[in-house]
């Protein structure tokens, strides 16, 4: 049956902590640390040095081959490069800017519509504007668009966002819908796919109503909104509910005709063809452990600390810190460690949920990841 597939379970998400509540304005941290690696692929080297002034959405670090330019997310000073941790593990070498709290952006140069830009144009702008994948994955965008002529005859848009307590792609669907909306088509007139399909859970019953309200001004694409189920935005079974195909075991999803983009992705898309690079993100900051629990939008390189301090803080029964969800997150020691462009959310979670998962020894073996679902 069509948006069912084999396996999968139906958690008890606790979004309503965050969900339908008003997304707190862009946050402004003193200080940002933006990591030179915020993508799948060979990490960037620093186009600035110590004690340079730099601007909002300036470039400050790129690279060869599968590189993608990270920008800097405030203006202000360079005071210093440096290895620092990542919410993906490590060390990584690090810009920290000094916000002087201006926002003072870099001199936008004169683009055309993006209608009237080629797809090569489309691309180029694209890749300059930092975008990946920002569902988690953080695979290049440009090198995702690079398919031949007639491979796609679908493109997927992914809202489903299955992971538990994360509502941040479910808040910019229902604040940004024509974002979301332009971005796809955009992806669209480079792919050239027969159909667009935006996929949806129906848990989501704003979010769906705002798409509907302004799809009428995009004919093109299709609504799908599917059960709610984890791991329903899983890309592979998301293209089964939908389609109904099975991507090969080790194969891409262009295998099968197919390319999906996350929400939030369609909505960098969609600035960065009108050069405005990807320098922030709509983020979810919640769980039991934190007073405030809400949506923010906070630039690229904001340190953990400032995001949960801008949500009340933790309250005395506060657990461990996960950057991303329950699911498919990372615990952070460090909380000054910055989120990046693939972090859809910081989860604090309370004392009482972190003995759920006592006496289950786990390894970090990842079998788990190829038996799910």
């Amino acid at each position: 049956m069509k948006g069912y597939f084999s396996g999968g379970i139906h958690p008890a998400d606790r979004k309503e902590l965050t969900s339908g509540k008003d997304v707190t304005a862009v946050i402004r941290p003193s200080q940002v640390i933006i990591p030179l690696r915020q993508h799948i692929g060979a990490p960037c080297e620093p186009l600035v040095k110590v004690g340079d002034q730099v601007k909002l959405g300036q470039k400050i670090g790129d690279g060869q081959g599968m590189a993608v330019p990270v920008h800097a997310s405030v203006s202000g000073r360079v005071v210093n490069i440096e290895e620092r941790s990542h919410p993906g593990g490590g060390q990584v070498l690090s810009v920290v800017i000094e916000n002087d709290g201006w926002d003072t952006p870099i001199s936008m140069e004169d683009i055309k519509p993006w209608k009237e830009q080629s797809n090569k144009e489309l691309i180029r702008r694209i890749r300059e504007g930092g975008v990946v994948g920002m569902g988690g994955a953080a695979f290049p965008t440009e090198i995702k668009l690079d398919v031949g002529e007639g491979e796609i005859h679908t493109l997927i848009i992914n809202g489903c966002e299955c992971e538990p307590y994360i509502t941040a792609d479910d808040a910019m669907l229902t604040m940004y819908p024509e974002q979301v909306l332009e971005g796809a088509m955009i992806l669209a007139k480079i792919l050239d796919p027969l159909q667009i399909v935006l996929a949806v859970e129906d848990n989501k019953t704003a979010a769906i109503a705002a798409l509907r309200a302004a799809l009428p001004q995009y004919p093109d694409i299709h609504l799908e909104v599917l059960p709610t189920r984890y791991p329903q935005g899983a890309e592979k079974l998301l293209i089964w509910s939908i389609l109904g195909l099975e991507v090969p075991s080790g194969g891409r999803t262009k295998d099968v005709g197919t390319a999906v983009f996350n929400a939030a992705t369609c909505g960098a898309v969609s600035k960065a063809v009108r050069g405005i690079p990807l320098v922030r993100r709509l983020v979810t900051v919640t769980g039991e452990g934190i007073k405030k629990p809400g949506n923010m939008i906070a630039p690229i390189g904001t340190p953990v600390s400032v995001l949960l301090e801008e949500a009340g803080g933790r309250k005395k029964t506060a657990g461990r810190v996960i950057c991303g969800g329950p699911m498919m997150g990372r615990a952070q020691e460090d909380l000054e460690v910055p989120i990046v462009k693939g972090t859809n959310g910081v989860l604090c979670l309370g004392k009482s949920s972190e003995e759920l998962g006592k006496g289950r020894i786990c390894i970090h073996c990842g079998f788990c990841v190829q038996a799910c679902p």
